[in-house]
């Protein structure tokens, strides 16, 4: 892949936090859009005609490695990781598939895929942007999977922030609720039947605190944003 504008890879870009940073970047990246499957991409390649798929597994490392490797990228400006999933309830009630699930997707995908792209990061002095979560600083019943989960990929960017300082920037978003998809979901599966997305922050306020960070002046880095709804 050649360019003659900075590269963006997007995890999880087909909907949610990851389709509105793609929407936010679009004006002044090329697109890398990640999914799991060529199927889910399909509004948002019609929407981005000029992007580049990336769909891969991201739990199988062979397929993410094939994937990266097809890409063919001698530079890359940003890596988004906004591919993520919910999940786990309380200790006494989760199996162990449950927590190899979701730290599958939140924490080893990510760990793979950052350390596949760091070539590529490192040549470009690009940034690691991943967007984490305000479980990735609270925990509570029920929330031992996610938050988890959360906590094991604050820690995993705060390494790669120090063992890449002077070359990768690495950025660690946290949202509140988001009104998105998943969030809706994450709703009924705690009995809220009045869901009122109002109620919480849009993909879109999350997009910009991510262009927030892409912009920091060259001497400076963003190393953590929280981004809260205003309403409880």
């Amino acid at each position: 892949m050649r360019s003659t504008r900075p590269v963006a890879l997007i995890t999880g870009a087909s909907r949610g936090i990851g389709l509105a940073v793609a929407k936010e970047l679009s004006t002044s990246h090329d697109l890398v859009l990640g999914a799991s499957s060529q199927d889910s991409l399909t509004d948002a390649l019609a929407e981005f005609p000029d992007a580049v798929p990336f769909v891969a597994e991201l739990t199988d490392p062979k397929i993410l490695r094939a994937a990266v490797d097809s890409l063919e990228l001698d530079r890359l400006d940003v890596v988004v990781h906004s591919a993520g999933v919910v999940g786990g309830e309380h200790v006494s009630d989760t199996a162990w598939e449950e927590f190899q699930r979701v730290f599958s997707v939140n924490v080893f995908a990510v760990a793979e895929l950052t350390r596949l792209l760091l070539p590529a990061l490192r040549e470009a002095g690009g940034q690691v942007i991943a967007i984490n979560s305000g479980s990735g600083f609270n925990s509570g019943p029920g929330s031992a999977v996610y938050s988890g989960s959360k906590f094991a990929l604050r820690a995993l960017t705060d390494a790669l922030r120090e063992e890449e300082r002077g070359t990768v920037r690495v950025t660690s978003i946290h949202p509140g609720r988001v009104d998105t998809d998943m969030q809706v979901s994450l709703q009924e599966s705690m009995g809220n039947t009045d869901y009122d997305g109002s109620l919480y922050v849009t993909p879109q306020a999350v997009a910009k605190t991510v262009r927030l960070a892409i912009e920091a002046t060259p001497e400076s880095m963003i190393e953590e944003l929280s981004i809260r709804p205003v309403k409880k």
